[in-house]
């Protein structure tokens, strides 16, 4: 069955009907879901090279990254809420702009704590632009154009993730016009210069019908849960986990507490809060956003472990690093793409296939780096990463569609910054254990057996992953 997608907004149905998105918005706010995504893993195969020209310590250029991260995290579900308020592509834009000039900043910073002021400032811009991708996607389509724009949406996020790094290699390699390491933020500049224009042109502007004033203490106390567990976690190891670390730690279930204390008073008074307890009510949301946790954990903290073994200890460079997990982002986009019809027919199913996938994907990449080590590389790993991509793209898309599946249009916004802030603070939290756990070991039993190490924990949190799997709702709403 083929679909017709037009390529400008239009209005449909009745008069006050919402704006339909059409095909050129949806290429448009997929790009600008891709634009944070990749800048979250790009710098990853990047970082030596950053630390050489900027003479910055290992714990500095883990801010690098980490900075980016925390505070993309704390306010993403503030960014959805903004976007309710005042209108989802007037946020949009602002978003992208601000993200196009804190890139521009990250490209041109003289020294490495400007580097990260500037991947702060990222952070928050793409805070403010993300949430509003999925909440016009939900305001703007029904039906089927809504399963498929999803399932694009899955997709796109995804292979971003995947691409990020690779591009990151082939840019610091390419070293344009004397850029190195710079050009791995400056080319997010001309991309957002046409998103710009392209989201002036197609995006349509929809806001929450009953609009909420931004929720103060949710905002203040969830940034506080973030970020007590966030930071000791990836500055802790380097720094000597001095003692604001652990009394950071401590105070984290003391936040958490408080927040969901102030969000259940909140919402029984009628309010809308920040983070709306009475959301979790939705099973397909409650159990999607558990099985994106282990997953995205998982993710983030394969992708940085794998950069960093194969640069340090396998000795290559940026671009062969980055090409050793093409095989997994090619299978991914392939099998992304048949998704949609494999849900349609056998429904949730697919997701814990999609898990015993990854799982024998991993096994295979740790053999591999068991016997080739450390002769390891595009070749050794390629049968493992093609079938763990083929595992992901059964497994991410289709989560990430069931999530929002039943989220009223309403609360579109909060519900997207719900599942983004689960998704990266997950995604933050995987490069903070995973990556902490590698980089602990290495000095004692080597950096093979680290690395087979963490990829074992990591098959671990694939089989809790195939475990929630079978308790997802069998359909997608």
């Amino acid at each position: 069955m083929t679909e017709t997608i037009t390529s400008r907004p239009v209005r449909t149905g009745t008069p006050d009907a919402p704006p339909a998105l059409g095909g050129l918005g949806l290429f448009t706010v997929l790009l600008g879901a891709a634009l944070p995504l990749v800048d979250f893993f790009i710098v990853n195969v990047a970082l030596p090279t950053i630390g050489a020209d900027l003479s910055a310590g290992e714990a500095v250029l883990e801010l690098v990254v980490a900075g980016y991260g925390v505070a993309y995290a704390v306010l993403l579900v503030l960014g959805g809420r903004l976007g309710d308020l005042l209108g989802r592509r007037r946020l949009f834009l602002g978003g992208m702009a601000a993200f196009g000039l804190t890139s521009l900043a990250c490209g041109l910073a003289p020294d490495a704590w400007s580097l990260v002021a500037a991947r702060v400032a990222q952070g928050a811009s793409a805070a403010a632009m993300l949430p509003q991708v999925l909440a016009t996607i939900q305001a703007t389509t029904t039906g089927p154009r809504r399963a498929k724009a999803m399932s694009l949406y899955g997709a796109t996020a995804g292979l971003s993730m995947v691409a990020g790094q690779i591009l990151g290699g082939v840019l610091v390699a390419a070293d344009i016009a004397g850029t190195g390491w710079r050009s791995v933020f400056l080319v997010n500049v001309p991309v957002v210069l046409v998103g710009l224009f392209l989201a002036a042109r197609a995006v349509p502007e929809t806001r929450s019908a009953r609009p909420e004033p931004v929720d103060l203490p949710g905002t203040f106390l969830l940034a506080a849960s973030i970020l007590t567990l966030l930071v000791p976690l990836t500055e802790g190891r380097a720094a000597g986990w001095p003692l604001w670390t652990w009394l950071s730690l401590a105070a984290f279930p003391f936040a958490a507490a408080a927040f969901y204390a102030v969000e259940r008073r909140a919402d029984r008074a009628g309010r809308t809060p920040l983070v709306p307890p009475s959301l979790f009510a939705i099973v397909s949301l409650r159990r999607g956003l558990l099985l994106i946790v282990p997953f995205s954990i998982g993710f983030s903290g394969f992708m940085f472990v794998i950069a960093v073994a194969l640069q340090q200890g396998a000795g290559l460079g940026p671009v062969a690093a980055g090409l050793a997990l093409a095989p997994l982002a090619v299978v991914f986009f392939l099998f992304s793409l048949a998704g949609p019809r494999l849900v349609a027919r056998y429904g949730t199913r697919v997701v814990p296939v999609g898990a015993a996938l990854q799982g024998v994907g991993l096994v295979l990449m740790t053999l591999a780096a068991w016997r080739s080590w450390p002769d390891l590389g595009l070749v050794e790993l390629l049968p493992g990463a093609a079938v763990a991509g083929a595992g992901q793209a059964l497994q991410l898309p289709v989560v990430l569609r069931l999530v929002l599946s039943e989220v009223p249009a309403e609360r579109a916004g909060v519900g997207g910054g719900v599942m983004v802030t689960t998704q990266q603070s997950s995604l933050a939290l995987g490069v903070a254990t995973l990556g902490t756990l590698f980089l602990s070991l290495t000095p004692g039993i080597g950096m093979r057996d680290a690395l087979v190490t963490t990829l074992l924990v990591q098959l671990a949190g694939v089989a809790l992953t195939g475990l929630l799997s079978l308790r997802l709702p069998r359909t997608i709403a």
